[in-house]
């Protein structure tokens, strides 16, 4: 089952990137073609966040790219300027969003009416999935250090643990769009549940 919004639209920039950002995740980039620089100002001056759609069709650079409807929105909470004079930033995922209608500026940015989505509320995680929880600990000693500290609690709700599974296992980008589009945080568990075998016999 997907989730279903019924907020009224907001006018958010949007960023169509060849990867899937979830709910609480942390996105690194580099920006440098003058329509995202702009969209960091914009985002960076009003405390506003931008959407993070994934591709359908097109590229990361160039002409505008085809974007999912569904995203999640990220806010900046970090940048710096890299040695190459590139501008880096460190954005959080918040909410998702579906996109209702999108233009493209003169500039060639992406701006769309989105209609947000509520956050999942906390699940416990069912004893049956208790083996995630100990995959996800060893991905994020090897993958992910900046969720070691992450408290004991977080591993115990269904939701946080589905997103870093889906975030971290080596899912193709269709699959990641899926976990991202499911509204049911344990119907989330029991996919990766299911796929996790072709990952063992790899």
């Amino acid at each position: 089952m997907v989730a279903q919004s019924q907020s009224p639209l907001v006018e958010i920039p949007l960023f169509p990137l060849a990867s899937v950002l979830f709910p609480g995740g942390r996105l690194q980039l580099r920006i440098f073609e003058p329509r995202y620089l702009d969209l960091v100002r914009e985002c960076t001056r009003h405390g506003t966040g931008f959407g993070v759609c994934l591709i359908l069709q097109g590229q990361e650079v160039g002409e505008p790219a085809v974007p999912a409807a569904i995203g999640t929105i990220a806010r900046i909470s970090d940048f710096h300027r890299d040695d190459d004079g590139l501008l880096g930033i460190i954005a959080e995922g918040g909410s998702r969003f579906r996109v209702a209608r999108s233009r493209v500026r003169a500039d060639g940015l992406l701006r769309g009416d989105v209609g947000v989505w509520p956050d999942e509320p906390e699940q416990p995680v069912p004893v049956e999935f208790a083996l995630l929880q100990t995959i996800l600990e060893r991905l994020v000693e090897t993958m992910a250090p900046h969720w070691r500290d992450a408290p004991r609690g977080a591993y115990d709700d269904a939701s946080w643990l589905g997103f870093r599974l889906a975030e971290l296992l080596p899912l193709d980008a269709a699959e990641q769009q899926r976990m991202l589009e499911l509204d049911d945080p344990v119907q989330r568990l029991a996919e990766l549940r299911d796929i996790l075998p072709r990952f063992q016999k790899a």
